[in-house]
């Protein structure tokens, strides 16, 4: 490939599978704009990357997030962009509050929301399935598992959908930079009073949890606790609601599942499997090299950025067989979209519990969905992937 592609051009966010597919047959490290970034679009070498924290660093791409524009941007001090042994502190912290019993405590409450939903979704009638379908069950359970009021729910779907544009912003775009400041300085200011009136009136919420998390006598610090209130919005809301944005697209797709699922709910859980191999809300993971190292035959000097195309892993032919067919029968393998190793989704359980109990709902109401009359449009973002507007019809035949 002589060209030098844009992982950001409307027609590649769009669709990016042909062109993963190139790099994965001609170029499976090789540079790519926006910003001369390093790709990595094979499984092996995602994997080799993923398991060797030690010479490709999550910690040293902490510049990514405090570019010259922005200083206060708290997912520069998130889990996201740590190694060992901090990392494994913060994560050993927020898995005391973050553990088993949350999807206990929160299953009832997803279950209601995701039959409100579908009630409330129109016969017949064109609709945009994000706005009405994907967005309000994630924003409903983080609003629920955070413990803020109904009002404040709207709230956190703008700051998640506007910070997951973080990485499309270039050094010339200051209209756009302002922009981001204001949102990051609103979801940061609301954050912080929420956090101190937890400290002093302790509920029964994640915020009250993470606050009184203690290990070895340590607690998580007012930085490290905004750190993970920002990734939440980025992990607990915004991938989610691609999640299911994805599945509502591919039961219109290929309306014969539609009715396989009817038939057969059993499927349900590794139809959502499969969903996010075939169409992983997490396209992008990044990574610095932490010194000179050789990756698919390329030798990359120290400091070199990289990003992981999780989207291109899990439709690598050596991940799994016929990766571009759309299989719900397909057993293994799994995992892959939500990562591997120590930085492994936390959220990814509950994330599964909402996909499927949305889907169920759907199932149990409508009998296929089809196109509506406007086109589908696709975010920008080198993270996450999804549509921003999916006009479907529902039908009850």
């Amino acid at each position: 490939m002589s060209e030098r592609i844009n992982l950001l051009a409307p027609e590649v966010r769009a669709n990016p599978y042909p062109l993963y597919a190139r790099l994965r047959q001609h170029a499976p490290v090789s540079q790519v704009d926006p910003g001369g970034i390093w790709a990595v679009s094979r499984y092996e070498d995602v994997m080799y990357v993923l398991k060797h924290p030690q010479l490709f660093s999550s910690e040293g791409f902490r510049q990514a997030y405090r570019p010259a524009w922005i200083s206060n941007y708290p997912l520069a001090d998130s889990a996201l962009v740590m190694d060992p042994p901090r990392h494994t502190r913060l994560r050993g912290l927020i898995n005391r509050a973050f553990g088993t019993s949350v999807l206990t405590r929160i299953e009832p409450r997803v279950r209601e929301i995701a039959a409100t939903i579908a009630a409330n979704l129109p016969e017949g009638q064109e609709v945009d399935f994000v706005e009405a379908f994907s967005v309000p069950m994630p924003m409903g359970v983080l609003g629920e598992l955070l413990g803020l009021a109904p009002e404040v729910h709207p709230l956190l779907v703008r700051w998640a959908q506007h910070l997951a544009q973080f990485t499309s912003i270039g050094p010339a775009d200051t209209a756009r930079q302002e922009a981001m400041r204001a949102t990051v300085n609103e979801a940061r200011g609301h954050f912080e009073r929420v956090l101190a009136e937890r400290r002093r009136h302790p509920g029964d919420d994640l915020m009250s949890d993470l606050v009184q998390a203690r290990m070895d006598g340590e607690s998580l610090s007012d930085t490290e606790l905004l750190g993970f209130m920002f990734l939440l919005l980025i992990g607990g809301l915004e991938t989610t609601l691609h999640l299911m944005s994805h599945v509502a697209l591919r039961l219109h797709l290929q309306p014969e599942l539609m009715t396989l699922l009817r038939e057969q709910p059993a499927l349900v859980p590794r139809f959502i499997e499969e969903a996010l191999r075939h169409e992983p809300p997490a396209q992008g993971v990044m990574r610095l090299t932490s010194e000179e190292t050789e990756l698919g035959g390329v030798r990359l000097p120290r400091g070199v950025r990289m990003l992981l195309l999780m989207g291109s892993a899990t439709r690598d032919e050596a991940y799994c067989a016929d990766p571009d067919r759309f299989d719900p029968h397909r057993t293994a393998p799994q995992n892959l979209p939500f990562g591997h190793g120590i930085h492994f989704c936390l959220g990814s359980q509950l994330a599964r519990l909402e996909a499927r109990l949305s889907l169920e709902a759907l199932l149990a109401r409508f009998t296929r969905l089809s196109a509506g009359t406007q086109p589908i449009q696709w975010n920008s973002s080198l993270i996450v992937r999804g549509p921003t507007r999916l006009p479907l019809v529902a039908h009850v035949d």
